[in-house]
């Protein structure tokens, strides 16, 4: 069985075999998910710059170096989902190809940011800075999922050949023989 590698999605496919995960990136789905992270950072800016920054003033000292961490560590993430967003946008309305936005000078390094401080010390935080924590936790598990299949090395898909296929190629070469 013959296979080669697909430069776009960086995969090792069948040839005539269709990137699931590529149409995926470039699908509704993905439009929706860049909206959802777009308007997770809009509401973590408006939440930081307004009454979470009053709530902060509230806190007891543990509780307050807590915010500044976790706050600290929800832009980060929250920055590095909406560039990964912003450069894969790029490749589906064609500004880039997908081997180009692999490069090491356009690509997004998505790190695992998980909530610094200890669960009870957590617990004292602001119910909105908990929530915005949590949904951007959730929402860059998806883009890292998504990017780890987007970019990954080498995948080979095992794909069992398909029996009309045989068929198919057992009439081609009754047929040249015939002939």
């Amino acid at each position: 069985m013959a296979r080669f590698f697909d430069p776009p999605t960086f995969a090792v496919v069948r040839p005539g075999t269709v990137s699931f995960i590529q149409k995926l990136a470039g699908s509704h789905a993905f439009k929706a998910l860049f909206k959802e992270g777009m308007t997770l950072v809009e509401e973590a800016a408006a939440y930081l710059d307004g009454p979470g920054r009053e709530e902060s003033r509230q806190l007891r000292r543990p509780a307050a170096l807590a915010y500044a961490t976790e706050s600290m560590r929800l832009t980060t993430r929250l920055m590095q989902i909406a560039s990964w967003l912003l450069l894969q946008r790029a490749v589906n309305e064609g500004e880039m190809t997908l081997a180009q936005a692999a490069t090491d000078k356009h690509r997004v390094r998505l790190t695992r940011q998980d909530i610094a401080c200890p669960p009870d010390v957590f617990g004292e935080l602001p119910a909105r800075l908990r929530e915005l924590s949590a949904k951007s936790l959730r929402l860059q598990a998806r883009v890292m999922h998504l990017d780890r299949c987007l970019f990954a090395e080498e995948r080979d898909f095992d794909i069992a050949p398909s029996p009309i296929e045989s068929q198919v190629a057992r009439l081609r070469e009754a047929f040249q023989r015939s002939a």
